[in-house]
């Protein structure tokens, strides 16, 4: 089956799973069964609304997202022990005219500022991962450029082929291995961090994550605006949901999901995908599976 049909359909699925047609569907499939089976069309309807609300709603996005993002904060020591920095791209925005193309978008810039900072802390080399759809320059060009030119780190390695979470981690294991590195610092959005790391684990290498841009903590407490639909909160419950069918997927291919202490040292053992043992994913609806 050839590599852009597949994309292709990844993203249809994405389309339909997802917000905002997601609730949508529910609320029309509830207003098409209404003539004739009042309660459910009722049912499906108020459920679609419903789920609308959770989704774009700060407190309802905090129920999804907290679980995720039970990622701990990078500390130097942590820092210190990895080989290499692996960032990962998410989107570019190809329509650029003031930077002569493509550029990074602010998914992408928020995991490269974090990345960059890391670099200049540890002096370690840098790999940047993403590419794009067939025809189009990949990701990890445009994420080169802006760290040369925005934050001025050069990158040793660009891994311009993948086009999801899996890509990226089989071909930048491959790039990383024949340059004899074995543990990473993975850089890339705290929601984002528990599949990343499946998947670079899966490929063999040990993973110290350093996750950014936390969608949960902003505030102490709940306040009023917190029940209140907002266009950033909208985002945030579609990309949390978008993680959350990811793992699923992740769970039903036979990757293993990981659960951290509060320090990375403490679990060093469990990145290593040959330990033939369970680990308990936190809150997760989706049983662990052993390794065999």
């Amino acid at each position: 089956m050839p590599v852009d049909f597949l994309f292709l359909l990844k993203k249809l699925l994405a389309v339909v799973l997802l917000p905002p047609l997601l609730p949508l569907l529910f609320i029309v499939a509830g207003l098409l069964c209404y003539r004739r089976q009042p309660s459910v069309g009722k049912t499906l309807a108020w459920g679609g609304i419903l789920l609308s609300l959770l989704l774009m709603t700060p407190a309802g996005v905090d129920l999804l997202s907290s679980p995720l993002e039970r990622v701990p904060v990078l500390h130097k020591a942590d820092l210190s022990r990895g080989q290499a920095i692996v960032i990962l791209g998410g989107g570019q925005r190809l329509n650029m005219p003031e930077y002569g193309g493509s550029a990074p978008n602010r998914i992408t810039l928020e995991r490269l500022r974090y990345g960059a900072r890391l670099a200049r802390q540890s002096g370690l080399p840098v790999l940047v991962s993403g590419g794009a759809a067939p025809g189009k320059v990949g990701e990890a060009v445009s994420m080169a450029r802006s760290l040369r030119e925005d934050f001025h780190i050069e990158p040793r390695w660009q891994e311009a082929q993948s086009l999801d979470t899996k890509d990226n981690a089989g071909f930048s294991a491959a790039i990383l291995r024949a340059a004899g590195i074995q543990r990473i610092v993975l850089v890339t959005h705290a929601a984002h961090m528990r599949r990343a790391m499946n998947e670079f684990a899966a490929q063999g290498l040990e993973v110290i994550p350093a996750p950014t841009a936390f969608f949960t903590g902003g505030s102490e407490g709940t306040e009023f605006i917190d029940f209140l639909p907002s266009s950033t909160a909208a985002y945030a419950g579609w990309y949390t949901l978008h993680e959350w069918l990811g793992l699923l997927g992740q769970w039903v291919r036979g990757i293993l999901p990981f659960a951290l202490p509060e320090r990375v040292t403490d679990a060093c053992s469990t990145y290593n995908p040959k330990n033939k043992f369970a680990i308990v994913y936190p809150l997760s609806p989706f049983p662990c599976r052993k390794f065999t």
